[in-house]
Parts: C-alpha cells; structure tokens; sequence
C-alpha cells in the first residue's frame, strides 16, 4: 500500500490529477484536484483502493483529509465517491465538528448524502475521529452566518462581525452576541 506520492502535478482534470515520480505519472483521484498546484513538486497522500475490475488511487493534500475519507468509507453505504463529495464540498474541521455535535442537517448539504446516510454517519463516527489538533468549532460560525442571512442582513455586514466572535460558544449565544454588535 502506498503512503504517498511526491512528484510533479503534470495534468489537473475535474476528477483527478495526475503525479509524475521518476518518469511515471499516476493518475489519481481527487476531491479537490484544483487545490493542487500545476507543474509544481508536492507530496500527495494516497489511499489505495483494489476491487475486482480496477485499482484506483484516491489523493488528499493532507493527511487528515485522507484519515477522514478512510473513515467515511468505513460507514455503511458511504463508498469512495460519496466520501470524496463530501471532501469537496466541506472542510474537515467542519465535517467533523458536524459528526461530532451530531448535526445530519450539515451532512445532508453534500451530494449523494440522504438523511439515512446522514444518520449512519454520525452513527458510526460520532466521538471516533480525533485529530492532534482539535477541530475548531466553525460550524457554529457558518450557522450564526445563516442566521444572520435570514434575518437580512448583508454578507458585508456580516463580515465584520463574524471574526469578532468566540467560536467555543453554542450558536445561541453567537448569534445575540452577533446582533448586539450589529445593533451598536
């Protein structure tokens, strides 16, 4: 099994991308294949997946990124695809603050993510994905940043409060804290 490729990123498609080493370029799938930079030297993470009628190779810029797609691959229903949706379309911090507060809403916003495979991910997950740095609770923020939103605010107002905000508080508590200083 491969821990990671370093080489040059020599073709970025919408899917993948594709690393050459020492005069081999493998072709691998990414969630993000624009996060990667062109013609540049970068070390890319590698998960490697064999099945019946193909070996495919799954690359994160990260290794956290990757630890998270092994664990969502592990959930019942949840496959290589849906796990690179979900990756794509979120941060990890955010995916697994999420797991963590047991918030299937947030996970239904990914394609492919139902409120059954919504469910069976925080059923599976929730508590089991740590990481050296605690994720920093800014799904509070982007809810207090929807609150707000639907109240009428504008995005311009909004940003000059959200960075003023203590992001360990409950969303409750973020979003008065938010109004008061929008009404100041």
């Amino acid at each position: 099994m491969y821990d990671y490729i370093k080489g040059a990123i020599t073709e970025i498609n919408p899917t993948y991308i594709t690393v050459e080493n020492n005069g081999v370029g493998y072709k691998v799938i990414a969630a993000n294949p624009y996060a990667f930079l062109l013609h540049s030297e970068m070390t890319v993470f590698i998960y490697q997946k064999v099945s019946d009628d193909a070996i495919s190779l799954y690359g994160f810029k990260t290794q956290k990124e990757r630890e998270l797609f092994i664990k969502l691959i592990s959930v019942n229903g949840i496959g290589p695809k849906s796990a690179n949706a979900i990756l794509a379309s979120g941060s990890v911090e955010s995916i697994t603050v999420a797991i963590d507060d047991g918030n299937a809403k947030y996970l239904q916003k990914f394609p492919g993510i139902g409120p059954k495979a919504s469910q069976q991910i925080i059923l599976d997950l929730k508590g089991k994905i740590e990481f050296e740095n605690k994720a920093v609770k800014t799904l509070n923020l982007i809810d207090v940043d929807e609150a707000l939103k639907a109240l009428g605010y504008k995005d311009k107002e909004i940003r000059k409060v959200l960075p003023k905000l203590d992001p360990s508080k409950n969303t409750n508590e973020l979003i008065k804290d938010a109004l008061a200083m929008m009404l100041r």
